[in-house]
């Protein structure tokens, strides 16, 4: 690999967080990287640092004009681009009954349709090439929902289902997809980057107002390293097969296997009702 055949990262949401730990990560192993920000002075330094292999780039990716424009400014510099990571994304925590539907649909816009805009505009360059990488970072709350973050679960579901049905459709092309999901990391999630319900409504406070204190209350202490995390997600450039989803963190491994152990048991409980829902066999 030399300098001018490194890979090309475009990474989203690179000023904090497991987005500029992917970022360090790429660089450090003398990837080119495109560096995504709504305000690219956030990320100057780490172009600075790294004269030559990186730029940075304005991108907020509810903005269609600069998700052209940004794989336009990547193609200029460093004639393609190879690996897509959509990072950009923040939580919302309310009751769905306490939810304000505006604040749920400008989540969306940043965390799905704007994922899916980047990936339909990055997609006709990697099926021509016939190679590429796409990696969506979903969230434990992509496979998992609980009281309070159902809408934020609702959107990184959404992602995952984009991820499965995408990795299918792009395979023949020897385009590589993968989602991301971390668990609790020490991360501005919990922090900066998170919204909540502005008129609570006091029936919920015990059971979906506590959760939401306590998410707010574990800022700053969460178990999960972002620059691990980030390594770990630059290492599956180099795997020829890479995960359709890969988990990161304890947490998030021993509670989504309670919850697959829950699936099988409620289908094996149901399996009689579920078979006997089918035309009788031979008619």
């Amino acid at each position: 690999m030399t300098a001018s055949t490194a890979p090309v990262w475009l990474i989203t949401g690179c000023s904090t967080g497991i987005g500029r730990e992917i970022a360090i990560a790429a660089l450090e192993k003398k990837y080119r990287v495109v560096l995504t920000a709504r305000d690219p002075g956030t990320v100057e330094d780490l172009r600075a640092q790294y004269p030559g292999q990186a730029i940075a780039v304005a991108l907020d990716v509810t903005k269609p004009e600069q998700i052209a424009s940004v794989i336009a400014e990547g193609n200029t510099a460093f004639g393609q681009i190879d690996v897509m990571v959509n990072n950009a994304g923040y939580g919302y925590l309310a009751a769905i009954e306490e939810g304000d539907e505006d604040e749920v649909r400008a989540m969306f816009e940043t965390n799905f349709w704007g994922p899916m805009k980047l990936i339909r505009a990055i997609l006709p360059e990697m099926r021509k090439r016939r190679s590429g990488y796409i990696i969506n970072i979903s969230s434990q709350a992509g496979l998992m929902s609980n009281p309070g973050t159902a809408f934020y679960s609702a959107s990184k579901f959404a992602m995952e289902g984009m991820t499965e049905g995408l990795s299918r459709e792009v395979k023949p092309f020897g385009i590589r997809v993968t989602a991301v999901e971390p668990g609790p990391f020490r991360t501005d999630w919990s922090g900066r980057s998170m919204k909540q319900v502005a008129d609570p409504i006091p029936d919920y406070a015990e059971h979906v107002g506590s959760r939401r204190a306590f998410i707010a209350s574990m800022h700053g202490k969460l178990p999960g390293d972002p620059k691990r995390a980030g390594q770990a997600i630059v290492a599956l450039y180099d795997i020829a097969e890479p995960p359709l989803q890969l988990l990161l963190g304890k947490v998030l491994y021993d509670s989504y296997r309670t919850k697959l152990d829950g699936v099988i048991a409620s289908l094996k409980e149901w399996e009689a009702v579920t078979l006997a829902t089918d035309f009788p066999s031979g008619q």
